[in-house]
């Protein structure tokens, strides 16, 4: 029997995670939203493709439950997203309701799966995760260091002109305008961007970075980006389920870990069979380590304010 994962929210971020499942023959797929006949439609059209992509896996779409039950992973991305007029803790309260009304109904059918967040705000909404579904803090993770630091990767090699298979970063915290960047621990073919580049290319590229969400927003100025966000969910999903034990930068729960106790923050952590395996401290400089302390903070206060 095929692996099952389960993707919750069929919006653009959910529906394209979907397909990247499919065209990998990662798993079959069941790819679930509120909204009736859009999940299956959306599901019919991607299966269909796989005549001509070569794929063979299933593609389910379903307005309830009952379809995922049995799922190895579960991928969140159901939300909503900041409208005008609408505060933070407004957003904050609303994807809290979906995000536990999603976990809950998904958990009562496969309750062993492991949980990847993407709905935002991602660290606080992975902590909503982590309390509903009652799962080990080594199954419920979220994406945001993998999509960060991609975007900064990007940015890199538009800067330096190369290419970005060559190119590694670290983006830590919180997926937010206070995550941090690392420039010291981001390379191109082992050499730190601090020797390729001037000091003022590097912070334009950190802030960049941090910004890089925004920036697409403000260019499709009716949505946000989907792409990248379902690329790096999907490479996580791939790290746990074929046990490849990469090191990635996502959302852990942390025990002490930096410093920081019983809060997501993004840090770098080893995804195997076993989920988060590992957790990897790397030694920080004065500077950097305040920074991850108030881009903690910042998750933090979202976290103070959860119902749940």
């Amino acid at each position: 029997m095929r692996r099952k994962i389960t993707v919750i929210g069929g919006g653009n971020v959910g529906a394209t995670a979907a397909q990247r499942v499919a065209e990998q023959q990662l798993a079959d797929v069941v790819l679930v939203d509120v909204v009736e006949g859009m999940p299956q439609g959306k599901a019919l059209d991607m299966y269909q493709s796989g005549a001509v992509e070569g794929f063979d896996v299933t593609i389910t779409g379903a307005n309830d439950y009952a379809a995922t039950a049995g799922s190895s992973l579960c991928i969140i991305t159901a939300g909503l997203a900041r409208k005008p007029g609408m505060s933070r803790d407004d957003l904050l309260r609303k994807n809290e309701e979906i995000v536990a009304d999603a976990t809950r109904k998904f958990i009562a059918h496969s309750p062993d799966a492991f949980i990847i967040v993407v709905t935002n705000p991602l660290d606080a909404m992975t902590e909503v995760a982590r309390r509903v579904s009652g799962l080990p803090k080594n199954k419920v993770l979220g994406m945001a260091g993998v999509l960060d630091s991609a975007r900064m990767r990007a940015f890199i090699a538009m800067e330096l002109n190369v290419s970005m298979t060559n190119i590694h970063a670290f983006v830590l915290g919180g997926h937010g305008d206070t995550m941090v960047p690392l420039p010291r621990y981001s390379t191109v073919a082992g050499i730190p961007i601090t020797e390729l580049m001037s000091a003022e290319r590097v912070d334009a590229i950190c802030k960049r970075t941090a910004t890089g969400g925004a920036e697409i927003v403000n260019l499709l100025k009716t949505g946000s980006a989907y792409y990248a966000p379902s690329a790096a969910a999907v490479e996580m999903a791939d790290s746990i389920l074929n046990d490849k034990r990469k090191i990635m930068p996502c959302a852990v729960y942390l025990e002490g870990e930096y410093g920081i106790d019983k809060l997501y923050v993004g840090v770098p952590a080893v995804l195997g069979a076993n989920g988060v395996e590992k957790i990897i401290e790397i030694k920080l400089t004065a500077e950097e380590d305040a920074a991850l302390k108030k881009s903690a903070e910042a998750v933090k206060e979202l976290v103070d304010k959860l119902g749940c």
